[in-house]
């Protein structure tokens, strides 16, 4: 069975997504994650609820250097052509050490819409957060200290069109497989039933 097949059969665990998956060539795993539909998303954002716990080694493996960045390649469900849904987060450890990552979005509307700066965090401690997954990406915060070099100018999500797109905002992430990974994002405390898959390149 397929990526798609797997997540329609009601029957198929997580754990068996995560196994089919893990078991295809870097290629064929991105270009799987790239299919699929909002609803499919959905489902496997539900189906994620079982997974194991998502931590932020997840998105920056732990032999990965402070500030080296690692680049996890997405496809979202917003209303757009399909090309238009494209895009990469782009991850790296602080070199301050400390139990978070500093990240923003390389998309088609780099240009205009801006960067889209985070902060990704454990939800541990906050009841409802870890509900909805391990780790949040928050836009309420932007990075603090230096970034990986070459990522444009952090600038807070209040400025700029992008305050339209990512202020305000906090994506919810659960784990599928070793390198996959699906978000749900949220306004505020608001679910705005919009998801994104997520492949890490390395």
């Amino acid at each position: 069975m397929r990526f798609r097949e797997l997540i329609q059969d009601s029957s198929a665990t997580i754990d068996a997504i995560a196994s089919y998956l893990d078991g295809l060539s870097a290629e064929d795993r991105l270009n799987e994650t790239r299919t699929l539909s909002r609803d499919e998303q959905r489902k496997l954002y539900q189906r994620a609820e079982r997974a194991s716990l998502i931590t932020l080694d997840h998105f920056v493996p732990t032999d990965i250097t402070k500030l080296a960045p690692v680049h996890h390649d997405g496809r979202n469900t917003l209303p757009l052509p399909s090309g238009l849904k494209l895009f990469q987060k782009r991850f790296c450890r602080p070199e301050d050490g400390s139990a978070r990552l500093f990240g923003y979005n390389e998309s088609p509307f780099l240009g205009t819409v801006g960067p889209g700066f985070f902060v990704a965090v454990p939800t541990k401690g906050r009841a409802e957060w870890e509900a909805r997954g391990g780790v949040v990406i928050d836009y309420f915060q932007v990075p603090d200290g230096p970034v990986a070099a070459g990522w444009p100018k952090v600038i807070p999500n209040s400025k700029g069109l992008q305050k339209f797109v990512y202020n305000g905002t906090r994506d919810y992430m659960r784990k599928v497989s070793t390198h996959v990974s699906i978000g749900a994002a949220y306004k505020g405390e608001k679910a705005l039933d919009h998801y994104f898959i997520l492949c890490r390149d390395r």
